[in-house]
């Protein structure tokens, strides 16, 4: 896979997506979000890539905002669609039927903490910083922002975060339920491994309607309860279901085929 923003890697089954403007501390413009819409178009459609990771190039930063210079000369129209077309790009993430975790590396700001926050969870280095820093500028959060961050820490904290554009550290971001570990800047590959190897032992349908069920919890549109019923019951027509209860009585280690 060749982009122009982004370095990607196959290893042990999972595809490291990093994005790669380190001069620019790795803020999104039009060409990454093109890049990540692409990149993502691949993990869905290639059954060897089992999980994805998502990290910034460098050591400071993940990804500290977007590209501010695209927006000068905005009309409103224009910046409607350019919150759609962000908006599009982050759904595909979070939809992702493999599992998709942020390494956050450094300042995670704006459309780098909601790009984070479409990620199905976030590791965090001990440097690393969160916000949603838009409204210093005269803006707010186009990407999906207050609607992730209000589901993963509440509506007061959100609320708070969003109107001041304050920043909180790793340590508060793990308080706030935004961040699952803190960890060492040298150990956040490990850890997300260490957690995706787990995951790429299971049947890959039933990873996947996991993850559609969860999400459904936050779909108004969807019932959640209804959805995990109808999720629970294509599972038992696929070949990994009938290998994973044989095993169980077998006693034995199941051996899934993504069928």
């Amino acid at each position: 896979m060749s982009f122009q923003t982004l370095f990607t890697k196959m290893e042990d089954h999972t595809l490291i997506i990093t994005i790669n403007r380190p001069d620019k501390l790795n803020a999104l413009n039009k060409q990454v979000m093109q890049d990540l819409d692409a990149v993502m178009d691949r993990v869905y459609k290639f059954p060897e890539i089992k999980s994805v990771v998502i990290t910034g190039a460098g050591l400071k930063s993940f990804v500290a905002g977007a590209d501010i210079k695209e927006f000068e000369s905005l009309s409103k129209e224009e910046a409607t669609a350019v919150a759609k077309k962000g908006q599009n790009v982050f759904f595909k993430i979070e939809n992702s039927p493999k599992p998709v975790v942020a390494c956050v590396n450094g300042f995670a700001l704006g459309g780098g903490c909601e790009l984070a926050m479409a990620c199905h969870f976030i590791i965090a280095s001990e440097s690393a910083v969160f916000g949603q820093p838009e409204v210093n500028l005269g803006i707010m959060v186009g990407y999906g922002g207050s609607q992730r961050l209000t589901q993963r820490v509440g509506k007061g904290r959100a609320m708070e975060l969003v109107i001041t554009g304050k920043t909180i550290n790793a340590t508060q971001a793990m308080n706030y339920g935004l961040v699952n570990y803190v960890v060492p800047q040298t150990e956040l590959l490990d850890k997300a491994f260490s957690i995706l190897r787990v995951s790429h032992e299971k049947a890959p349908i039933a990873v996947g309607n996991s993850i559609k069920a969860v999400n459904a919890a936050w779909n108004e549109a969807e019932n959640g309860y209804e959805k995990e019923a109808t999720l629970f019951g294509e599972c038992f027509v696929t070949e990994d279901c009938k290998e994973g209860i044989q095993a169980f009585i077998d006693k034995r280690q199941p051996h899934f085929k993504g069928h």
